[in-house]
């Protein structure tokens, strides 16, 4: 992985240098505004006495945490706040592979990249496990490919990029197989927001000591730039998430976290059910033009991403360069995301243009 350049910016550069209009659907940050209690939180925070503007606690506020916990039904002192959901990816990895015997982290094909990135960082031992064809997970491939080398098993639902939502039976055996092998499973839930299935089941849904789960309010928020996030620990690691945390950040930002608290009080349901129902739109407008253009796609049951393959035309950064230049729409290549899905594209459905840039992929393939 280029940690220098890192294909996600590389995409995004291009596309903005393009001699063209060029709609983004390259990075998953949404478009829509985020909850009105949140910005009178900030503005609320600009006003208070100046020992607010100092270090806050290093495991996140006392309110925010419990907040947080009461959410989840969780005990507020497995409750950690971290610096967006990838610092909280990062102490789970790092953290299993530290505690638990073995040096193999198992991850899906095809993989967020990030989690391949970080394992490679760690000097872990990656084995990929394929989606199936709808790009869920199925538990008895994680089982046949775990083994006394395993140390941590992540996954990601809804995931990114294949949309796949998995259900409780599913989450179940995952955390069964990290107890069978002494591994530690650390399920990434940041989209739980966006479950468009009615299927999603939380890891903690279930009472081990072997699983370990991150979140953050980024999407479901619409705040990607305010790196609030979270892990939620089983209390063998406390004493290892608290030190990891410490050294590596001191500590998160007050003023986002004391904004965040304000809205996970404060902003109604509606405000997500919106957000997911507009989700949902954008889902039909564009599948709906990709089988206009003879797209192969799996509807996605969660997120906010479509992968779709078309008939000569594989997913490498030379054809997402020439998509961009010649159809004016970005996207990432589908080889960005393992060897399973790399004749596809990857396109995220966080712009209002969703129906524009539908229309110049139909026109372009057509």
């Amino acid at each position: 992985m280029d940690y220098e350049r890192p294909l996600f910016f590389r995409v995004m550069q291009y596309a903005a240098a393009a001699e063209r209009d060029v709609v983004d659907m390259v990075s998953g940050n949404p478009d829509w505004a985020p909850p009105d209690a949140l910005r009178e939180g900030f503005r609320e925070f600009a006003d208070l006495p100046v020992e607010h503007y100092q270090y806050p606690p290093s495991e996140g506020l006392d309110e925010l945490r419990a907040g947080i916990a009461a959410h989840h039904d969780v005990p507020t002192e497995s409750v950690f706040v971290t610096n967006g959901t990838g610092e909280a990816n990062h102490l789970g990895t790092a953290i299993g592979l530290d505690e638990y015997p073995g040096n193999e982290v198992l991850l899906t094909d095809p993989v967020y990249p990030y989690y391949a990135g970080r394992a490679e960082l760690l000097g872990a031992d990656a084995t990929y496990v394929p989606a199936d064809e709808r790009g869920r997970l199925d538990p008895d491939d994680v089982r046949r490919a775990a083994s006394d080398e395993t140390a941590v098993i992540v996954v990601n639902s809804p995931n990114n990029p294949t949309g796949a939502v998995y259900g409780r039976e599913t989450k179940q055996a995952l955390v069964g197989v990290a107890e069978a092998h002494d591994a530690l499973l650390v399920s990434d839930e940041v989209y739980e927001r966006f479950d468009h299935s009615g299927r999603f089941c939380s890891a903690l849904a279930f009472d081990s000591e072997h699983r370990f789960v991150t979140n953050a309010f980024s999407k479901s928020m619409a705040i990607t730039g305010l790196r609030v996030g979270y892990c939620i620990a089983p209390e063998h690691l406390w004493p290892a998430v608290r030190t990891r945390h410490m050294l590596t950040n001191v500590t998160c930002s007050r003023p986002a976290q004391y904004a965040v608290l304000r809205a996970l009080r404060e902003t109604p349901e509606s405000y997500y059910e919106r957000n997911r129902s507009l989700v949902g739109e954008r889902i039909e407008t564009f599948t709906a033009a990709l089988d206009a253009a003879g797209a192969d796609y799996v509807t996605p049951e969660g997120a906010f991403y479509v992968l779709a393959r078309f008939e000569d035309y594989p997913g490498t950064l030379a054809n997402v360069e020439r998509l961009i230049d010649e159809a004016g729409v970005a996207g990432m290549p589908g080889d960005a995301f393992g060897e399973s899905r790399a004749d596809w594209l990857r396109f995220a459905l966080v712009t209002p243009r969703v129906e524009e840039a539908a229309e110049r992929l139909r026109e372009f393939f057509a």
